[in-house]
């Protein structure tokens, strides 16, 4: 569907469209983006010196931001049907998707060459692989098949692994300790977004989960979900991260997930239920890394 925008009256001054640039990079998901990154580096068992820390983390940032507009320059279309998109830079016409793609280019080659010759050549790899695969793989994909879902999962997860071997150098045990919590977190978090959004998907043509397999389906597969999330959460112990009260504080937080997901197999499990189990995935994720950088301090 081609969508028509009159940009007559569109501002284009230098802060208007700095302004639109920076929304392009979806800041609030780069700010979780780095938060994860960061503890991976946290958690490891060396340290950073604090110069170069920071450039992995402007260099990580950089490459989230380009995965972001690119990812916006491919769904412009879609997004100009979602209540929640649609005041997004293009659908708005607030930039070309010239400007976007160049800006999505140049943040791409900026943020990959920060990581690859300033930070650690694997983390340099690491970070193109989250890049190619979000925009190239998951991105399409998700107008084919709700299997996206877990496609879209593994670049999602690969940002404590930017942090872990901006530090040691090297994948191991742990560090994909890090990256199982990230990618099963995201599964009942994003599901969760497909209830209470599933019109909307329906409409701009993604094959989600719920507008493909249905409302009871996906609210199981949220508990199956939210289950093994608790469970990788323990992980990290067996490979040494963690503490006894990091352990502890997994349990605590795991739990009332859990019986918060099963809300779901019942007759209150609607919309407004999905939407208080997807704003309660995210302090779960933030107390479980920031247990483990506790405990690693």
């Amino acid at each position: 569907m081609t969508i028509s925008v009159d940009t007559a009256s569109i501002p284009r001054d230098t802060q208007s469209v700095a302004k639109a640039l920076l929304q392009l990079t979806k800041p609030g998901v780069t700010r979780l983006v780095l938060v994860t990154s960061a503890a991976g580096a946290l958690v490891a068992p060396q340290r950073l010196p604090l110069g170069q820390f920071l450039l992995s983390l402007v260099g990580t940032a950089a490459v989230v931001g380009a995965a972001n507009a690119l990812n916006m320059v491919f769904e412009r279309d879609v997004d100009a049907l979602m209540e929640r998109t649609r005041m997004r830079p293009l659908p708005q016409g607030r930039l070309t998707p010239e400007e976007a793609t160049i800006f999505g280019v140049v943040l791409a080659i900026l943020g990959l060459s920060f990581l690859s010759f300033f930070v650690a050549p694997i983390t340099g790899l690491l970070a193109a692989v989250a890049l190619v695969s979000y925009v190239l793989v998951y991105t399409p994909l998700k107008r084919v098949t709700p299997m996206a879902l877990h496609v879209g999962a593994i670049p999602g997860a690969i940002p404590p692994l930017l942090g872990w071997t901006s530090v040691t150098g090297r994948l191991d045990g742990p560090a994909l300790s890090l990256f199982l919590v990230l990618f099963v977190w995201q599964l009942p978090h994003f599901l969760a977004i497909t209830l209470f959004r599933q019109e909307e998907y329906r409409r701009a043509g993604l094959r989600v989960y719920a507008a493909e397999l249905g409302a009871v389906r996906t609210r199981r597969a949220i508990v199956v979900y939210s289950l093994l999330m608790v469970a990788v959460s323990f992980l990290p112990l067996y490979f040494g991260l963690g503490s006894t009260a990091y352990a502890v504080l997994a349990a605590l937080v795991g739990v009332p997930f859990i019986l918060l997901s099963l809300v779901g197999l019942t007759a209150r499990g609607d919309v407004r239920w999905a939407r208080t189990l997807f704003f309660a995935s995210l302090p779960y994720l933030v107390l479980i890394y920031g247990g483990l950088v506790v405990a690693a301090l």
